[in-house]
């Protein structure tokens, strides 16, 4: 049995000595290889760049025909509410309101404010909350609202739409 396992050790030792390759030549080749890397390198800095010309492409022209103008209004958030006309001239399906009060009183103080910069100010009452809201413009079509809206955004920061039932 000594013998057997004498036998099988000296087998595996004889197994592994031959299997193992030396890792020389590897590290060698490696180190080769980048030595000729290195030398192409260098010859490529000291050879002098030579630039090719850029072709550019001529721009082409157009004159402008149609300019039309396409604003997409239709993710415009617009509050739908019912309200009765206080004071002012007749409400169109889309306002602009800039103001909101508690108070008939401090809704008449905006609305004249509105007025004396030029607006045909109304004034309505929410009918379910009984606010006074302050509209300092209306119109038929929601386009022209969003264009008044965002122009008075500028002097009036919490102008909305609303859309009269």
């Amino acid at each position: 049995m000594k013998k057997q396992i004498i036998l099988c050790a000296g087998l595996c030792a004889a197994m592994a000595f031959t299997s193992c390759k030396s890792g020389d030549s590897a590290y060698k080749q490696a180190y080769m290889k980048a030595k000729q890397q290195e030398e192409q390198q260098q010859q490529q800095q000291q050879q002098p760049a030579q630039e090719e010309p850029v072709v550019v492409a001529p721009v082409e022209t157009k004159p402008a025909n149609d300019t039309q103008v396409v604003d997409n209004t239709d993710n415009v958030n617009v509050r739908q509410e019912n309200v009765t006309l206080i004071s002012g001239n007749e409400l169109k399906a889309f306002s602009v309101v800039v103001g909101s009060f508690s108070l008939q009183a401090n809704a008449e103080g905006l609305q004249q404010q509105l007025r004396n910069a030029g607006y045909d100010a109304r004034i309505v009452r929410n009918t379910q909350g009984g606010t006074f809201r302050v509209v300092a413009t209306t119109f038929d079509t929601k386009g022209e609202a969003v264009a008044s809206r965002n122009e008075l955004q500028g002097k009036y920061q919490g102008a909305w739409l609303l859309y009269n039932k």
